[in-house]
Formats: structure tokens, C-alpha cells, sequence
């Protein structure tokens, strides 16, 4: 999500009458309310009510599911780590050493003789903080480490490899929200095992934008749960081709490799129509790009 998208939700959120709102549907046994009930447990009139959980909405803070006469308001699963930081109640808690060492423990035995117990270790701490530092509070910590650790040791391995048949291509762009997410989607989908594909952010947001996920979904192409990455020396160094979008100097350039800059709007935030846009033309390039890779 948008920097100004994301303050912009932080801000209704911390609105008082919001807040109680909020908490009210987080405290309900099913996660959810109408208005008439957050009305009485108010103590406001209704249009009152309507009118914040209308901006809420808006803001893609709740979700509307309409029941015959009646309308549920419940928190987007998206927003559900922002919504329990801004009115203090915690996510889950990071794991702990007894989870982190099963990771390190399954990480050593994928890369046993490639990387010692101990580099990997360093790698699965390491991550641990840097998912932590983008993503506080995160509910998903334990397997976004796991996950973030594998793809760097993937990446670190694939430069100690003498030869590789397989082409690598990092997609890099800001926040690792939108424009990398649906380029990387699309050529996974399209490509399958024929290209290893990895993304990457210079500021990395906590989540991929909702929007990108249907307007992906839109046309058939899953994202296989990936989430934002910041942008780490080991998966640009075993990269192929590194294509940036709006990311600037923030990537490192090394000898040998293949870099373009796809300049493209950052979709996050944008009307539908324009999202949709944005999409077609990252597929078109991406379609390109796989011509030329094959």
C-alpha cells in the first residue's frame, strides 16, 4: 500500500469514535457488526455511524458484506495488524528460540552441503530482523522468516553454482507492494519452472496491496502468498536480469548482468480502471521479456 494510502488509513483508524468502532468488531465473537449495533453500543445515531464506517471502507480498512436488509462491517484481514498496533493490542509475538531453531534446523538440512548449520543460522536471524523491522507485529513472522531466509540462501547458492541452466530475474520497486508483485505473479504463471523470479523493495510496505491481489486474480494469476522483501546484495548478485520501477539508485549494479527500468505508475492506491492499466502493460512486458529469456 501507498505511503500517503497507509498514513492515510493510520490516521482514520486513530479516531476516536473509529478507534471504538474498530475495537468493538475486533471484540465481537464473529469479527464483525452492522451499524445498528455499534450505534447502540455507541450510544450515537445511526448516520453517524454509517459515516465512519463508509470512510473505513473507503479507506479498505473494513469490509462491507451485505446479509438481505443488513450490511456486516468486518476488518479486512489486511489491515488487521495495523488495526490491533493503532488501538494497542499486539499481533502475535515473534517466535521464539525453540521455533527459530526448528527453522534454522529445516534450513540446514535443505542446504546441507551447501551452507554449514551455522551460516545458516546467521542468515535466519538475520532475517527474523529485517522481516520484524517491515512488517512489526506481523502474524505470519515465524513462516515470512523461513520463507525470506530460504530465498536469500536460494539466491546465495545460485552464485556458487559453476553453471546454471535456468535464467534468474528480480523484479524491484519500491515498496514490493504492487509493480514488482504483478510482474513477478505474471511470469511465475507464465514461465513456471522455465525462470526462478524474486522481487524485492527499497522500502518494503507490510503487506501486497489488496488491489494488486484482485486485480491479479482478475485474470487468473495467483501470487502464491508472497509478501514484501527488502532488498538484500545477495539476490541482486545472483540475478540475471534486475528490472527496477521507480526504485531510483537503490539497487546495486553489477558487472555482467542484464538491467532495465520499467517506468510505471505505481498502482497502489489507484482507481480500479487504472489499476487494471497498469496490469495490461506489465503483462505486455512481461510476455516480451519471457520471448526474449526463452
Amino acid at each position: 500500500m501507498g505511503r500517503g494510502v497507509a498514513d492515510g488509513a493510520t490516521a482514520l483508524i486513530a479516531d476516536p469514535t473509529r478507534a471504538r468502532m474498530l475495537a468493538l468488531i475486533l471484540a465481537s465473537p464473529e469479527g464483525r457488526a452492522t451499524v445498528t449495533a455499534l450505534a447502540d453500543e455507541l450510544g450515537l445515531r445511526q448516520p453517524t455511524v454509517s459515516h465512519h464506517a463508509k470512510a473505513l471502507h473507503d479507506q479498505g480498512v473494513l469490509e462491507r458484506t451485505p446479509e438481505g436488509r443488513r450490511a456486516w462491517y468486518s476488518i479486512a484481514p489486511t489491515e488487521l495488524d495495523r488495526v490491533r498496533g493503532v488501538l494497542g493490542q499486539p499481533g502475535a509475538a515473534p517466535p521464539d528460540d525453540a521455533v527459530v531453531d526448528r527453522i534454522v534446523g529445516d534450513l540446514a538440512q535443505r542446504f546441507a552441503g551447501t551452507f554449514a548449520r551455522e551460516t545458516v543460522a546467521r542468515y535466519v536471524r538475520e532475517s527474523l530482523e529485517l522481516v520484524s523491522e517491515h512488517a512489526p507485529g506481523s502474524a505470519r513472522l515465524a513462516s515470512r522468516t523461513a520463507g525470506f531466509a530460504a530465498e536469500r540462501l536460494s539466491a546465495l547458492a545460485a552464485q556458487r553454482a559453476a553453471t546454471r541452466g535456468t535464467p534468474e530475474v528480480l523484479f524491484v520497486c519500491v515498496q514490493n507492494a504492487g509493480r514488482s508483485q504483478m510482474a513477478a505473479a505474471i511470469l511465475r504463471h507464465l514461465a513456471g519452472d522455465r525462470v526462478h523470479v524474486r522481487t524485492a523493495g527499497s522500502e518494503p510496505a507490510g503487506e501486497v496491496s489488496p488491489g494488486i491481489l484482485s486485480a491479479l486474480d482478475e485474470i487468473g494469476v495467483p501470487t502464491g502468498g508472497e509478501f514484501p522483501k527488502p532488498l538484500t546484495d545477495e539476490v541482486v548478485r545472483a540475478a540475471d536480469v534486475v528490472i527496477t520501477m521507480g526504485c531510483g539508485d537503490a539497487c546495486p549494479v553489477y558487472p555482467g548482468k542484464r538491467y532495465l527500468d520499467w517506468e510505471l505508475d505505481d498502482p497502489v492506491g489507484q482507481p480500479t480502471t487504472r489499476v487494471r492499466d497498469i496490469r495490461d502493460d506489465i503483462d505486455r512486458r512481461v510476455r516480451q521479456l519471457l520471448a526474449e529469456l526463452d
